[in-house]
């Protein structure tokens, strides 16, 4: 197994729509799809950002691109316009997600350097 950053398996966008933000995940290999599927769930982000996703987080998958898409309900205190939150906004979401962590087989890895 190796330790790497997500940003390493996968491409991420973020942004919100008021008191939700949504994070996009694009698999940069189709190994790399495969372990996302099984491993980066909804309960996996929620768990990730803590208080921030003081709602549910639904999570849906857009197969042909290679890609995951999360909706974290509640997570901007109220939208920009009435939240005291720094980024009330959630710009920076997918960032802080593709800087977990992970545990992935080494075969995984090993075919995004090929």
């Amino acid at each position: 197994m190796a330790r790497v950053p997500l940003e390493r398996l996968a491409l991420g966008r973020s942004g919100d729509k008021g008191d939700g933000s949504n994070i996009g995940l694009v698999a940069r290999s189709e190994p790399a799809w495969t372990w996302l599927l099984a491993n980066v769930t909804g309960d996996f982000v929620k768990e990730t950002f803590g208080e921030i996703a003081a709602g549910r987080v639904d999570r849906y998958e857009v197969a042909g691109l290679r890609a995951l898409n999360f909706v974290l309900h509640d997570s901007l205190g109220g939208g920009g316009a009435s939240s005291l939150l720094t980024d009330a906004q959630g710009k920076t979401h997918a960032q802080a997600l593709l800087r977990v962590m992970v545990e992935v087989p080494e075969d995984v890895v090993a075919g995004l350097d090929a």
